[in-house]
């Protein structure tokens, strides 16, 4: 791996003054940490033992280590999803700004622009479900087309039927004018929150870069900005240190396109950074890894279509339960895993090994179960439909979704 050594420490001090830049460096070389958040709707105690509870997130938990998650049902039918602390402060921000802003015209209509892989997305679909019950809508974006299918597979494990799942340019939203009462901006950036735990990040970071995410968030934010009806709050968050890419930018969006810059409330946070126009995270003060979020209100006016469902082309979308094929209603695995589950299925538990095989795609054989279609769940919560013939099950777990790993002879989580 790189190693930027003093260069860091230029990074860390131009963000946070060279006191604390000794602080965050020093954290640099220690193990990334690893936190949950669970789906309420799903589960609503860990399942396995933890270090704490996240400051800012009513359902994040703080891991003493990391678990083979892949190797845990329980991940797999959504109960809850693996997501860095300190991003999780930003659907504290997001939860702080439902509180400001006024639903007029219909259900609270929310845009997560750069949503892959869905850590957020889920974070937003919770907190809306929670206050709003069905009196929303939030698409949930991602323009890199092999990325907006991890999107919609997360989003489909989560299982709220208001998410839908697209992959446009921001472009495409800004042609829809007044349309969105909150947008969530997560922005690609140059990623020094991520140098703990991704080399990568590490390896690509440059100056140059830095300026070139600066531009580029720019152009994003211009390109979705009539989309916001006035009124409307833009929370604006990026994985990054760098004034450039947060406080300057959060400043010129004020100036150029017309908002306000909202107190994000940075002091109620332990363990945040405020900064001019928002909050800062970062490894040393934070147990988790890199944050910046800031919120603003728009103030200038805008249109308002508020159609686009002709435009937008999902590629996803919540609350399909299944097809006809023929005279055969095949159901829906993504319906096994909604929040609101079939009820008119017969349900087979599995012991964690015959439910580690439904996940692997392996066939099961149920003979003591009704013929047809069944819902197989683990510890009660459902996983998938398989079709039993008797004297085998026809497995219905989509494919891109399997268990690839060998899942014979491995170690699962520790739940004691």
């Amino acid at each position: 791996m790189r190693d930027l050594g003093e260069s860091l420490i230029g990074i860390l001090s131009r963000a946070v003054g060279p006191d604390r830049a000794r602080v965050a460096f020093e954290a640099f070389h220690e193990e990334a940490s690893v936190s949950v958040r669970l789906n309420p709707f799903k589960m609503k105690e860990p399942p396995f033992p933890v270090a704490g509870q996240v400051p800012w997130s009513r359902y994040g938990y703080m891991l003493d280590s990391r678990p083979v998650f892949t190797l845990d049902p329980l991940f797999h039918a959504g109960c809850y999803y693996v997501q860095d602390s300190s991003a999780m402060a930003v659907g504290e921000v997001f939860r702080k700004c439902l509180d400001s802003v006024g639903i007029s015209g219909g259900p609270l209509r929310v845009l997560d622009l750069c949503a892959a892989p869905g850590g957020k997305t889920t974070d937003l679909a919770c907190s809306l479900r929670e206050r709003l019950g069905e009196g929303f809508s939030l698409v949930a974006n991602e323009v890199v087309r092999s990325r907006a299918s991890v999107l919609a597979d997360n989003a489909a494990v989560w299982g709220d039927p208001a998410v839908t799942v697209t992959s446009c340019d921001p472009k495409v939203f800004g042609s829809m004018e007044g349309s969105f009462d909150i947008i969530l901006a997560d922005v690609p950036c140059s990623g020094e929150g991520m140098f703990r735990k991704d080399g990568k990040a590490v390896q690509d970071w440059s100056e140059a870069n830095v300026s070139l995410c600066a531009a580029r968030q720019k152009r994003i934010l211009a390109d979705v900005w009539p989309s916001l009806r006035q009124g409307g709050v833009l929370v604006y968050s990026t994985c990054t240190f760098e004034e450039a890419e947060n406080d300057l930018n959060v400043e010129w969006m004020a100036r150029e396109l017309g908002a306000s810059i909202l107190d994000v409330g940075a002091g109620s946070f332990p363990g945040m950074l405020p900064t001019r126009t928002g909050g800062l995270l970062m490894p040393g003060f934070v147990k988790g890894e890199g944050q910046f979020v800031s919120a603003v209100v728009k103030t200038a006016p805008s249109g308002r279509t508020r159609d686009f469902s002709s435009k937008l082309r999902p590629v996803w979308t919540g609350g399909a339960k299944g097809a006809f094929k023929g005279r055969d209603f095949i159901p829906s695995p993504d319906w096994a895993l909604s929040i609101f589950p079939p009820e008119d299925y017969p349900r087979v538990g599995l012991d964690r090994e015959s439910a580690l095989r439904f996940l692997h795609r392996d066939t099961l054989v149920l003979p003591d179960s009704p013929r047809g279609y069944l819902l197989v769940c683990f510890e009660d919560h459902p996983l998938g439909f398989v079709k039993n013939l008797g004297s085998r099950c026809n497995n219905l777990h989509p494919l891109n979704r399997k268990i690839r790993m060998e899942i014979s002879g491995t170690a699962v989580p520790d739940r004691t």
